[in-house]
């Protein structure tokens, strides 16, 4: 029997993602990938699988899956409770899922988005080099459904080294988020960069894997002008003619014709990307690294 798992329910959205597919984007290719890719590397060192192993990205719970053949999984990011043929099982931890096991995600207390990782990775065929899904670009798999089967690849020579894993669950209350002025910060009011880095913004309702929009005190500008579309990166802010930032996620798209006033922290993304509607967050000055400084 070939290993796998049968889609049973999906939640607000499910994904297959991997690290992404970096190097394309001269071809117009973004990279997508995990929108928390520290989780991700996480639950896949859980099981014994390489860091860059496809799991699924589950936004808000609500996932349930059933097993072909027995299985090692394991859960991060937002600490979804978890139930295993209904009894009850902790994220953070190594999940033995015998043959017909059914695992069921319910709606985490904090954070938005868990990571399902088994061992041997979830084998959908990849596209451009990645098993990711680009919401945004419509490549790689679709989102998950009800009746999709994904395969299981046969599972890697190292064993799993833990049991659980001491991680703190994303956090419930403000998120401060680390930023360095945006290459269009002079377009703004003198005031606007203090405006953004003393300031609370709240994350609206209007959150997916592209980007969040972000309710708070305006960031006037002092050019009116139109700007042409240029290059943007994962965890660029963006102020549109709202004058309230949108911060762009993994899906984001790879040009854009707004002002980018700061860029979150590579270091940060993926916390920003745990942020639920509701949540305030607080950006603060973050040194950009120079020449010889601050280099890995």
């Amino acid at each position: 029997m070939k290993r796998g798992l049968d889609v049973l329910s999906t939640g607000p959205l499910a994904t297959v993602q991997d690290l992404g597919r970096p190097g394309h984007a001269a071809l117009g290719v973004g990279v997508s990938g995990a929108a928390d890719p520290v989780s991700l590397r996480l639950a896949n060192r859980a099981v014994g699988n390489p860091a860059g192993a496809a799991a699924i990205e589950v936004t808000f719970g609500g996932l349930r899956v059933r097993c072909r053949g027995a299985i090692f999984a394991a859960v991060t990011g937002a600490p979804a409770p978890l139930l295993v043929d209904g009894r009850p099982e902790a994220p953070y931890s190594v999940l033995r899922l015998p043959d017909g096991a059914e695992l069921r995600m319910g709606v985490p207390p904090s954070g938005l988005r868990s990571y399902l990782a088994v061992r041997g990775g979830v084998a959908v065929p990849p596209v451009l080099g990645s098993r990711s899904t680009d919401t945004l670009a419509g490549l790689g798999p679709g989102p998950l459904k009800p009746g999709d089967l994904l395969p299981v690849g046969p599972p890697p020579r190292a064993a799993p080294l833990l049991d659980v894993l001491p991680v703190r669950p994303p956090p419930s209350g403000d998120l401060e988020l680390r930023a360095v002025p945006g290459p269009r910060a002079d377009w703004f009011a003198p005031g606007a960069p203090g405006t953004l880095f003393t300031a609370a913004y709240t994350v609206t309702s209007d959150v997916d894997r592209v980007g969040m929009r972000l309710d708070g005190p305006v960031l006037a500008r002092a050019e009116h002008g139109e700007l042409p579309s240029e290059g943007t990166v994962t965890g660029a802010l963006q102020v549109p003619p709202s004058g309230r930032p949108v911060l762009f996620l993994a899906d984001h798209p790879l040009t854009g014709g707004y002002p980018v006033i700061a860029v979150v922290a590579s270091a940060d993304i993926g916390r920003a990307a745990q942020a639920r509607p509701g949540q305030r967050l607080r950006f603060r000055p973050h040194p950009a690294p120079t020449l010889g400084k601050d280099l890995p």
